[in-house]
């Protein structure tokens, strides 16, 4: 008797969760993640004979020489990547030069030793994209001085090719030309041109996140789109460090677009969208103080968003009327300096870089006529971050955001987002994985769609299926870390999962909610960590649980996300 291949997925789905959840937690205490010597580059080792950090401290160290070591993408020193192919790669790729990595450094020679520097030096670096490890190591003592060694390794970021997604029933598909560490300077330039569900687009961009070796970043952006265009231009000295004393900045964007309507995953409806925005700012701070930071912001924003029917539109679409923001604001924002390392949660044999400390935020700005809006307002945005170990091997995450306007004696457009994260630590190459968030809308803009589909999360469905004031989307997820290395080329992961969700509230199309969504399904995982073109391609098989004849019996999924 031959079994139904989709119930050959759902019985493969449950057998995987009915693992996680039987694993005995007792046991898996000694099984917390290990480092894979085969897949993690290899770090300074800290001396045996060095002082302790607090020692050297105490002693009133100081930094001595600062030795950079800027490795290839492949390390033909090791064996197994003594390859011609390897070294070909090596050859062709030019490397970040030390200067690149030199600027962005928070401690120079002469400066008192502080390991909390070194630390946070190596999160910049690893945040970077075309860089796969960072690390900052006391090496030596001598003389009252701490040598220090910066490790870091390239990887990949020459991006000549063909680019292909599919999720949600609907294909993505491109050609570009992008190169993310411009002769070695950490700069991105790239042309692309790109085909998704709502238009085809040309695309120029030019990022350089150090401009001059400062902490100025740089970015202008144009855009030949099919229904219009795009152009930005940014330039930002943000608060680039904890210690750091004063921020400002100038963001400007002229957009012109068709934006599509959809109900169950089917566009009914498109307006022309044309948005003039001018953001400009400056901050300051006390600094690091007691384990935590204290910074202020206070600017100034031009928000005009005009609307208009498409010519020759098949849709008989109202289009929402238009709306002009501008307004001066303050905001302040509390932040705590608690950091976690760690591996094989979100990514494949990479190290993480997690906040675990408070961070919360407030924005408050009021817009009039007096300045050029269309009406008088209160803009406001409030948010609240952290990180809480629950023992030695489950971890919850949390983020809440609270925004909108406060005019005519009533909220407008206002939003209440809440998102959680668990993690739990199952085995050496096991964890399970859940995750919550909540949209909750009040009196939204009609130029904003709350949507809940493939493009969103619930995997088994169309994209923007369900509309509404509001969704909710609840993920359980097994998780796999292999040691499969093929290639030295990528790490392979698998998963299991399910994905609960629905949408509630008024939908602007007048289609009933249709109820609780789930969808259940297994896929596999590669860990992209030789290249900046994305950090792991998810190839997944999802299977919608409450199916019209309209949807798919299988959704198949291939898309580069930034984690698992």
């Amino acid at each position: 008797m031959s079994i139904n291949p989709q119930l050959r997925i759902l019985a493969l789905a449950l057998v995987c969760f009915g693992l996680a959840v039987t694993a005995p937690h007792a046991q898996a205490r000694q099984w917390l993640p290990k480092v894979d010597a085969r897949a993690v580059r290899l770090a300074p080792i800290r001396p045996t004979d060095l002082p302790s950090d607090a020692e050297l401290q105490k002693s009133g160290a100081i930094i001595g020489e600062i030795k950079i070591r800027a490795n290839p993408i492949f390390d033909t020193s090791r064996p197994e990547e003594d390859a011609e192919l390897f070294r070909l790669a090596n050859k062709l790729h030019i490397r970040t030069k030390q200067d690149t990595i030199a600027t962005q450094l928070l401690f120079a020679p002469g400066d008192r030793y502080d390991p909390r520097l070194l630390e946070e030096t190596a999160r910049l670096l690893r945040d970077t994209r075309y860089l796969q490890e960072a690390y900052v190591t006391p090496v030596a003592f001598r003389d009252g001085r701490v040598d220090v060694e910066v490790v870091t390794y390239d990887v990949w970021t020459l991006n000549p090719g063909v680019s292909f997604g599919r999720k949600g029933g609907r294909n993505t598909s491109g050609f570009e030309i992008e190169e993310l560490n411009l002769l070695g300077t950490g700069s991105r330039l790239s042309a692309t041109r790109r085909s998704d569900i709502d238009r085809t687009s040309t695309t120029f961009i030019y990022d350089d996140r150090q401009l001059a070796g400062t902490w100025w970043a740089f970015g202008v952006r144009y855009s030949d789109n099919s229904d219009g265009r795009t152009e930005g231009l940014n330039l930002d000295h943000d608060f680039f460090a904890l210690d750091a004393r004063w921020a400002a900045g100038l963001q400007w964007l002229d957009d012109d677009r068709v934006d599509p309507r959809y109900d169950l995953g089917v566009q009914n409806g498109e307006y022309r969208h044309r948005s003039r925005f001018t953001n400009i700012y400056g901050g300051w701070s006390s600094g690091l103080e007691n384990g935590s930071v204290l910074r202020w912001r206070a600017g100034y924003t031009y928000d005009d968003r005009r609307f208009e029917r498409v010519l020759g539109s098949p849709y008989r679409t109202v289009v929402p009327p238009n709306r002009k923001l501008a307004y001066p604001w303050v905001s302040a924002e509390w932040l705590q300096d608690d950091f976690r390392v760690l591996r094989n949660r979100d990514q494949i044999e990479r190290t993480e870089d997690f906040r675990y400390g408070w961070r919360v935020t407030g924005l408050l700005g009021r817009a009039s006529r007096g300045l050029g809006a269309d009406r008088d307002a209160w803009i406001f945005t409030a948010g609240a971050s952290r990180g809480v170990d629950l023992d030695a091997l489950g971890s919850l995450l949390f983020d809440s955001t609270l925004q909108g306007r406060y005019e005519r004696g009533d909220f407008a457009n206002t939003v209440l987002t809440v998102a959680g994260r668990y993690y739990l630590r199952q085995s050496e190459r096991r964890l399970l994985y859940a995750s919550l968030n909540a949209d909750i809308g009040h009196a939204l803009d009609a130029d904003r769609q709350m949507t809940l589909g493939g493009d969103t999360g619930l995997r088994g469905y169309p994209l923007r299926y369900q509309g509404g004031q509001g969704r909710w989307l609840f993920t359980l997820e097994q998780r796999a870390f292999t040691n499969w290395y093929p290639f030295r080329l990528v790490n392979v992961g698998a998963a299991a999962f399910v994905d609960v969700g629905r949408s509630f509230g008024k939908n602007p199309f007048g289609t009933p909610s249709r109820g609780i969504l789930t969808d259940v399904g297994v896929g596999l995982r590669l860990g992209n960590n030789r290249s900046a073109l994305g950090n792991v391609l998810h190839i997944d098989l999802a299977m919608p649980l409450q199916r019209e004849r309209s949807i798919k019996a299988l959704q198949f999924v291939i898309e580069t996300k930034r984690s698992f």
